[in-house]
């Protein structure tokens, strides 16, 4: 039996699979130091635990669900985004899903017909296109410089944009680099996309996690209009320490909800029950440990940063966001006498014993992906690894 084209012609993820390369040296035995997936290392908040066991025991986790998800939990997202984004919605404005990943990708098959365009800031998170591509869409990759902080700007899109362009997906802050749009960066770009019928997909699954005094504006706050043209992707994964428990959520406009959960009425039915109880306590039980973690990963990127950027060869912006580093390395890369980050970054791990994610994954192939959500003796051992391999492979 031959496999569609669809799934040949799919690029598998390159965290994923470099998180499972790791992974499989580990279970052999090797001393294997992994910043590869985006994943905090603090276990799930005692009170979210509680609140699923309570679920449990209670019977109200044994049964399905509706599929765009529990009331309580569509109502907690409309408090949620009330409290920290000041803007009102009703639950038929939101939809619960088996993690943000596949809020987006129901919302791609919702609203895309065949070669309709998606502008995608490069670099961006590994899936998007893929996503894109699996909805029969077109994803238009937009280079954007590291001098700009990688960030897209309005006169690059409407170069990019055609009479097929549909939607333009922002994240801020970013996975892979961090970098977070100012609010008049995002007034500019949510303007121009309600002036050209765009619809803005803004993933804000990091908007928790910023450091060193930087604000997370979500675009959708700036105007009626804007909100009107925007559907916010966000999930309990990163912020509330879930990614295990695979809830994430939708929320805009009521007609492109409801195709979203016709989809999904025929394709996952609905999200786990217990993890929904859980997130409702997520979301509108105590914030406290968001915070105790969001200050463990700043006091992380303000230790590790420098050492990573001292790395020879390693030209790297310090984030403002999310937990990663995204350094170009094309100097250590020629220091090193290589050609193709994804071969180094494989010796890195075989050799050193050091697994990263290659950078062609995220469009930028003279780029790593390092995740620091994970303990320092970790990150600094780690530093040290990578700067002997360097050491060790230099032909200059």
């Amino acid at each position: 039996m031959e496999i569609s084209t669809r799934a040949k012609k799919l690029e598998p993820s390159v965290t994923l699979a470099a998180a499972a390369k790791a992974n499989a040296l580990k279970a052999e035995g090797q001393d294997i130091l992994s910043l590869t997936v985006g994943e905090p290392d603090f276990t799930t908040p005692k009170n979210i635990q509680q609140a699923a066991i309570q679920a449990i025991e209670n019977g109200k986790a044994s049964y399905y669900t509706p599929s765009a998800g529990i009331k309580e939990l569509r109502e907690a997202v409309v408090k949620y985004i009330k409290t920290f984004y000041q803007l009102s919605y009703q639950s038929k404005n939101v939809i619960i899903t088996d993690g943000a990943k596949f809020a987006l990708y129901l919302l791609f098959q919702a609203v895309l017909n065949p070669n309709d365009e998606v502008l995608i800031p490069v670099p961006y998170w590994v899936s998007y296109g893929e996503q894109v591509k699996l909805a029969e869409g077109v994803p238009v990759f937009i280079s954007c410089t590291q001098e700009n902080e990688f960030k897209v700007t309005v006169e690059q899109l409407e170069a990019a944009k055609t009479d097929k362009t549909k939607l333009l997906i922002l994240n801020s802050p970013s996975n892979p680099t961090g970098m977070i749009y100012s609010e008049a960066e995002l007034r500019k770009i949510g303007e121009w996309a309600v002036l050209n019928d765009i619809l803005i997909v803004s993933d804000d699954i990091y908007g928790r996690l910023v450091y060193n005094g930087a604000t997370f504006t979500p675009i959708a706050t700036l105007s009626e209009a804007i909100q009107k043209q925007t559907i916010i992707i966000n999930g309990v994964s990163k912020s509330y320490a879930m990614t295990g428990w695979r809830i994430g959520y939708a929320v805009g406009d009521e007609t492109i909800i409801s195709a979203m959960n016709d989809i999904a009425s025929q394709s996952t039915s609905n999200p786990t029950a217990v993890s929904q109880y859980a997130a409702v306590e997520a979301l509108i039980g105590e914030q406290d440990t968001v915070e105790t973690m969001r200050v463990a990963f700043e006091e992380r990127l303000n230790k590790i940063y420098p050492m990573f950027a001292a790395l020879p060869g390693f030209k790297l912006e310090k984030p403002h966001g999310a937990f990663y580093l995204f350094p170009n390395i094309k100097e250590t890369l020629n220091m090193c006498g290589y050609t193709d980050v994804t071969k180094w970054v494989d010796d890195l791990l075989t050799e050193a014993h050091v697994a990263l994610v290659t950078g062609a994954g995220f469009g930028a192939p003279e780029h790593v992906r390092i995740s620091y959500a994970t303990d320092l003796a970790t990150l600094e051992e780690a530093v040290k690894r990578i700067a002997a391999f360097i050491e060790k492979k230099s032909v200059n």
